[in-house]
């Protein structure tokens, strides 16, 4: 079946909107028409080869989720199959054990732009590092898009307390998350708060002061200020006996990091991973329900700009607004 779709023939240039073949479903397998499908950075690193789960195949065409209508009239948030074509065309084939049918009424486009970034501090906060409530949570790297979903997530879950950490701890998006610290110390919850969770946003070189005493910490930067952050709050933590789980999530400033042993000896220090192996198939696939109702309610969401998914070459090279997630619609 010839349809349309974003192509990938080098990892040197954007994908190309073109004709692409696409296979017959098979068994376990349906074919939907796409109706929006979030560009998030995990979907330029899978188009750019960078990403740990590349196959180095070409052609491809790429993309990690999306929303389509099934060939019965049912849409359905859908989660891809690297075995299968990409959600960035008019139509593509799903491996159905990786659906949820949406509610009616439920907008394509706020579920496209908002499922991804918000599925990573999801499922660390509910199946790496079950959140108690109460406990104290840090996300570093505030300042992007999923790291402030990922102070709302937490609050949303029943934290007593967010911090967030970002370079720019006054930036648009940070904002949207949390009051940044002022001289005279205000805090207020961010916008779907869980009632009494107090949110914040600060400097990163301020975790060690005032997050030195956290439960856990989302970490979407890595590299050099992770781990400059790592020392600060080990450094400055009233009692080294006191749990902390830190959860690497991205690695927006840096592949690796440079550890001292004596951060893993002196401390109650927990390093894990959350992402693709790191949690089942499963268990993500068993949290995207209750996301998704959150979502629908509105007490998760992202501003969003939509483009035609066949202007994908422009879109990919533009600019991008931040606080804003783009969304291609076929």
């Amino acid at each position: 079946m010839k349809i349309h779709a974003a192509v990938v023939s080098s990892f040197d240039r954007p994908p190309a909107y073109e004709p692409f073949e696409l296979p017959a479903p098979d068994a376990g397998q349906a074919l939907v028409d796409v109706l929006a499908v979030g560009l998030h950075p995990r979907v330029r690193s899978g188009a750019s080869g960078r990403h740990y789960t590349s196959t180095g195949e070409l052609p491809m065409v790429p993309g990690v989720d999306g929303v389509g209508r099934l060939e019965d009239g049912r849409t359905v948030y859908f989660v891809a199959d690297d075995e299968l074509v990409g959600p960035l065309a008019t139509r593509t084939v799903i491996d159905t054990r990786r659906c949820v049918e949406l509610p009616a009424g439920a907008d394509p486009v706020r579920i496209a732009a908002a499922m991804n970034p918000a599925m990573s501090s999801w499922v660390a906060l509910r199946r790496r590092v079950p959140l108690r409530p109460g406990q104290s949570v840090l996300v570093l790297g505030a300042g992007g898009n999923a790291g402030a979903m990922a102070m709302r997530v937490a609050s949303l879950l029943g934290a007593g307390r967010v911090v967030g950490a970002a370079r720019h701890p006054h930036s648009e998006i940070a904002a949207q998350a949390g009051t940044a610290r002022c001289s005279d110390g205000e805090i207020a919850a961010p916008a779907g708060a869980a009632s009494g969770s107090a949110a914040e946003v600060v400097s990163l070189a301020d975790v060690g002061e005032v997050a030195a005493d956290v439960d856990v910490v989302l970490d979407y930067l890595w590299g050099a200020p992770a781990a400059e952050a790592m020392m600060a709050v080990l450094r400055a933590r009233a009692d080294r006996g006191r749990e902390l789980n830190w959860v690497q999530i991205g690695s927006v400033a840096g592949p690796t990091i440079e550890l001292p042993s004596v951060a893993l000896r002196s401390a109650n220090f927990r390093l894990q991973g959350n992402g693709q192996g790191a949690v089942s198939a499963r268990a993500y696939l068993a949290e995207l329900p209750a996301l998704i109702d959150e979502i629908v309610a509105g007490r998760l969401s992202l501003r969003t700009r939509t483009a035609p998914l066949a202007d994908v070459e422009r879109v990919w090279v533009a600019a991008e607004e931040p606080g804003v997630r783009t969304v291609l619609v076929p």
